[in-house]
Formats: structure tokens, sequence, C-alpha cells
């Protein structure tokens, strides 16, 4: 199996928070799908920004922590539909037993 790139680790750790039962086909996406990868590099890029969000200034806080956590949960929808189609994929070219 190819190796993850340094620069798409966060990518990766990412979407093997939400989805640890996927890993095998989340590593092989990654590494071969450079519209998954980015897709995992915006939802990382969602949830560092969520996690620093109480650093803002008060009066902003509750709208900023409402956008960035909108914005992380349909990345991870984004995420699951394409680990979805490519585990359909990969379920519709196995060959079953004779």
């Amino acid at each position: 199996m190819k190796i993850v790139p340094e620069s798409s680790r966060a990518a990766l750790s990412a979407a093997l928070r939400r989805f640890p039962e996927l890993e095998l086909t989340i590593r092989r996406m990654i590494v071969a799908d450079q519209n998954f990868r980015d897709m995992c590099e915006e939802l990382a890029e969602a949830e560092a920004a969520l996690s620093r969000v109480d650093q803002l200034p008060l009066p902003i806080r509750a709208a900023r922590k409402a956008e960035w956590q909108d914005l992380v949960e349909r990345l991870a929808r984004e995420v699951d539909a394409a680990l979805q189609e490519q585990q359909a994929v990969t379920r519709s070219h196995i060959v079953p037993p004779r």
C-alpha cells in the first residue's frame, strides 16, 4: 500500500476519527483520489477552526461556532457519501463464488 504523504496526515486523521471502520478505504482514497483528499483536508481545517472558536471575541463567538459546526457537518456528510460510493463500487467488482 502507498504511504500517505506528510501533508495529508491531518486529512487522514480527520476522516479516520469519523469513519474508523473504513480505514483501509480511506487510506486508499487519500492516496489515489485528489478530490477525496481535498475534501478531507477541508474537513480537518474546519475541525481545527471549530476547536479554536472559543478564542474569538465573545460577540462573534456563537455565530462563528455555528458556522464552523455547520461546515464540519456538511463536509463529514460529503466524505461519508464519497466513502459509501467507493464501497458500492468495490462491492460491485467482487465476483461471487461459484
